[in-house]
């Protein structure tokens, strides 16, 4: 089966916080290929960091001044950035990979603000359209190893999970995270397929 990675940076974890930067890979956990040419990456346009800067989260002002500060300067605004993410659904490329039927969506702890936020932006009946309503969470399925047994009740933090897997330390950067993702997602699918 195929599902399609993705991440999203935003200015914090609430309501009203936006999302900065997105990415999208492909990937088969089944043959373990990811599709590095067929990514997707984009910052979106937010009000300049100096703006935001009183509203932030103090993590966030340590840590995502630069990317606040590229997608003010670089970012598509969300309009045109809902107009290329569906030129890349669209593309022939993409239609086939994915068998010409809706795609499952894979990502990590998604609940928390990566689907709200699109659905937010990009619109439910937009969503609905490309994806499936159903998706694959690796913080679920690492959740689900925990209570099996399988993984280290650390692993329900996704730094421990990335470095019980061997990956080092979360990126956050959208196209690295979205990345990692699959990559994880495809060692447990390899580590538990083999024993």
């Amino acid at each position: 089966m195929k599902y399609l990675s993705f991440d999203l940076e935003a200015t914090g974890l609430g309501e009203n916080d936006l999302i900065i930067e997105f990415a999208c890979v492909p990937f088969c956990p089944t043959t373990q290929k990811i599709y590095d040419e067929h990514t997707f990456h984009t910052f979106i346009k937010c009000p300049s960091f100096e703006d935001l800067k009183p509203n932030l989260d103090p993590w966030v002002v340590q840590n995502n001044e630069t990317l606040i500060k590229k997608a003010h300067s670089e970012g598509l605004e969300i309009e045109e950035f809902k107009k290329r993410l569906s030129t890349y659904l669209e593309s022939p490329e993409i239609k086939e990979l994915f068998n010409h039927q809706k795609i499952t969506l894979f990502g990590k702890s998604m609940a928390a603000i990566d689907l709200p936020f699109l659905n937010r932006d990009l619109g439910w009946d937009w969503m609905r359209e490309y994806f499936e309503h159903r998706q694959l969470d690796l913080s679920s399925v690492a959740y689900s190893l925990i209570d099996l047994g399988l993984l280290p009740e650390k692993c329900k933090s996704g730094s421990e999970l990335m470095r019980e897997l061997g990956y080092g330390e979360v990126a956050h950067t959208a196209l690295e995270d979205a990345i990692n993702t699959a990559k994880m997602y495809q060692k447990i699918v390899s580590r538990f397929h083999s024993s």
